[in-house]
């Protein structure tokens, strides 16, 4: 078999033309993170204000009153309506938080994608993030930049490693555009996504991130995601490192809030697949509930803010810029209260059908930890605290944040940047990276799965939750092949041998009969690939894959009269699997 059949056997694209997809794919994400925020908009608008306006900013409260009165209770149950109709209908795998669907495309469906996903839960997010549904905005862009990626590699009959690398570019883009956090989107797609990283992997990907924070920067505007005041901690953790020291048992709390959180989710969803119904009642009902928790916010608080609706980013902006104007004890109550309900929002709206992301949630939840805690530690010990009070709340409030991403989603360095990136802030960094590392660690401690690696668990699917270094992207097909084997015409009458015996045909074919074979063949069809001595290892199984042979055989040059060096069969691939287990 020539270079060129090998060429055409894998169809692998070179790096060239991977990182010109990459540009393509980070066009698509940064356009559509654009549009999914209009949407989000145009239907936020409608249902609360009774506005046809695509404008939305989600860090400003929306205007109350409606002008519904009490019936914006209603407009969450209009949005589940459409909701279900959609992925009823057009698309199963919009239903939910989004992330696990890649995962499993990736894992378990040969990278495959189908393009309505991308349409249907773009549109099935946007509704209900926009009628008041408790979810983010990260699932929906995800699967968008994902579909497009996974649909250009078929499109293009790209080999399954290298759609996976798309697939990856366009989550990594997702994130990138629709955040703004570039550096962010690109660990997503090296800690949730890729397979292996290396230059084919991480080059497309990364041109796919600047690409889409480009577009979304100059469509949606360079500010960070959370605009505020910067904050005076950069020498506060020398002066006190018992104060740092505090991030520890904050880190503790936070992995409780993310297992909670993480379980709480399919907990709901088991509770409403229970309910008996059909589908478009088990949503609306909890979305039902989800409106009167709204509006009883709104009546009850003092601002009257419908604080628990959409992604919540408003709120975080009121405890990262200090804006709720209450103190004290009733302060501590409102945030409890609006804890609480915000994580039954997020447990109704996904549990009984809605679609969306969970970054939102987290944030939010780990926002309102983060000032409790600070606020309990205060109560303790004022006369400690004293100094630069609302930078240290401040601390509090984003380090929560980044453990509340990183610990329910298992990626912790994700986390970690990405609030760097949304606020502009690394002065927080040390408090930051402390409270994520323990508060990871007492998540996986309660729940090895991740809220995206326990759904695919739950369907049997296993998937891993860190890379590892692939050594087998060094090695060439020399490197595991065994020279024990007796070569022979094929017009040579067969014996039995301990050892491998290959024919070889005429016409430069070969065929390779097992070791222990102790009955004549009775034909000597092909049953092999061959690679010359060069060709690198994972290219030489993908083609042996794709042919689904046993056997490959490896010579020393590509022409027909080559001399052969030696031959790969199962046994040498399962001994090569084995000593790279010993590393890992």
């Amino acid at each position: 078999m020539s270079d060129s059949t090998l060429s055409n056997t894998t169809n692998q694209k070179n790096l060239y033309w991977m990182c010109g997809y990459g540009f393509a794919v980070g066009i698509i994400a940064g356009l559509g993170a654009w549009a999914f925020r209009r949407l989000i908009g145009l239907f936020h608008n409608l249902l609360f204000l009774g506005e046809f306006s695509f404008y939305y900013d989600a860090n400003v409260h929306t205007h109350t009153p409606s002008p519904w009165g009490a019936w914006i209770i209603l407009a969450p149950v209009v949005g589940a309506l459409f909701v279900t109709w959609m992925v009823k209908n057009f698309a199963p795998e919009a239903k939910g938080h989004g992330v696990p669907e890649v995962m499993d495309a990736v894992y378990y469906n040969r990278g495959v994608i189908r393009p309505i996903v991308a349409l249907v839960k773009s549109v099935a997010s946007a509704i209900c993030i926009g009628s008041g549904g408790s979810v983010g905005r990260e699932g929906p862009i995800i699967q968008i930049g994902s579909a497009f990626g996974s649909t250009l590699g078929q499109l293009t009959k790209l080999p399954v490693n290298q759609c996976v690398t798309l697939i990856a570019a366009g989550a990594g883009a997702g994130i990138a555009a629709t955040f703004n956090a570039p550096l962010g989107g690109l660990v997503f797609a090296i800690e949730l996504i890729l397979v292996s990283i290396n230059v084919r992997t991480l080059l497309p990907v990364g041109l796919a991130t600047v690409t889409s924070s480009y577009i979304g920067r100059f469509l949606l505007g360079a500010d960070p995601a959370f605009n505020f005041p910067d904050i005076q901690l950069a020498d506060f953790h020398l002066a006190q490192p018992g104060f740092l020291a505090l991030f520890i048992p904050f880190g503790i709390l936070m992995g409780l809030i993310a297992w909670v959180f993480v379980r709480g989710i399919y907990w709901a969803e088991d509770l409403f697949d229970r309910m008996p119904g059909n589908q478009y009642s088990r949503h609306l009902s909890g979305m039902l509930v989800v409106g009167i928790l709204i509006y009883c916010v709104s009546i009850w608080s003092p601002t009257h803010h419908y604080y628990i609706q959409g992604v919540g980013y408003a709120t975080i902006m009121d405890l990262l810029r200090g804006d709720i104007p209450l103190q004290g004890f009733d302060l501590v109550l409102l945030l409890l209260i609006l804890f609480i309900l915000k994580l039954a929002a997020t447990f109704l709206t996904l549990g009984s059908g809605g679609s969306g992301g969970v970054f939102s949630p987290s944030l939010f939840l780990g926002a309102i930890a983060g000032s409790l805690f600070w606020q309990l530690a205060y109560a303790v010990s004022p006369e400690w605290l004293a100094n630069e009070i609302a930078d240290q709340q401040v601390a509090f409030v984003i380090a929560g944040m980044a453990a509340g991403v990183s610990a329910s989603t298992g990626a912790m360095l994700t986390g970690a940047i990405m609030l760097i990136e949304m606020t502009y802030d690394p002065t927080v960094t040390l408090p930051l990276m402390l409270t994520c590392v323990v508060a990871n660690e007492v998540r996986k401690l309660l729940s090895p799965g991740s809220v995206y690696t326990l759904k695919l668990i739950r369907r049997g699917h296993i998937v891993p939750e860190g890379l590892q270094a692939a050594m087998i992207d060094c090695r060439k097909a020399t490197d595991i092949m065994t020279t024990e084997f007796r070569l022979l015409p094929a017009s040579t009458p067969y014996t039995p041998y301990d050892g491998l015996t290959v024919f070889k045909k005429t016409d430069g074919d070969f065929h390779v009969v097992p070791a222990g074979t102790d009955v004549a063949p009775t034909s000597f069809d092909t049953n092999v690939c061959v690679f010359n001595q060069d060709t690198p290892l994972i290219d030489s199984l993908r083609i042996m894959k794709a042919h689904d042979v046993l056997f490959g055989i490896v010579t020393e040059n590509s022409k027909p009269d080559a001399a052969i060096l030696g031959v790969i069969t199962e046994h040498e691939i399962a001994e090569h699997m084995k000593l790279e287990a010993e590393l890992l």
